[in-house]
């Protein structure tokens, strides 16, 4: 036994340590829960339809996959490619596509057609961290595309605050 608590001590005296300075080897990723993409898709829809716009919706994890899709009852089928291009690219750039619309003629825009540069898809972002993205597409114009995916984002960022 003696001999054992020696060999444990010498092991753990011995070993290296991690600094203070270095990286962990993993590193936790948060992720919205299908239940919460659930709600951001419906509110999106709902958006659309106080303006009397039938849309689609993608809702993304934070690699762009589909967490939850949803067209409504008279949207274009156009709509969910549309979506899901624009909801793809939010995530990936973490940023509104709107902000994006300068960089749709350059060979990055041009060259990667699952890419849409154009309003309609918003980052979906709490805590400081990127947690996916939203595309809404069956509005006259973007603009209204990304109200109705800010109106997604409005029914889950509180809750999303405070559980980060």
């Amino acid at each position: 036994m003696k001999a054992s608590l020696i060999a444990i001590l010498f092991v753990v005296t011995t070993s290296p340590l991690m600094a203070e300075d270095e990286a962990p080897m993993i590193t936790p990723i948060q992720r919205i829960t299908m239940e919460t993409a659930q709600t951001i898709a419906q509110a999106a829809i709902d958006a659309c339809r106080k303006q009397g716009i039938s849309a689609g919706v993608t809702v993304v994890d934070r690699n762009g996959i589909a967490q939850a899709v949803l067209r409504d009852t008279l949207a274009p089928p156009i709509t969910l490619p549309v979506s899901q291009r624009k909801a793809y690219t939010a995530a990936n750039f973490n940023a509104a596509t709107s902000s994006l619309e300068d960089r749709a003629k350059t060979s990055l825009g041009t060259n990667t057609p699952e890419l849409y540069m154009g309003a309609g898809g918003l980052p979906i972002q709490a805590g400081g961290s990127m947690l996916g993205g939203v595309g809404v597409s069956g509005a006259p114009s973007g603009e209204t595309d990304e109200a109705c995916a800010q109106a997604g984002l409005d029914a889950v960022v509180d809750d999303l605050e405070m559980g980060m």
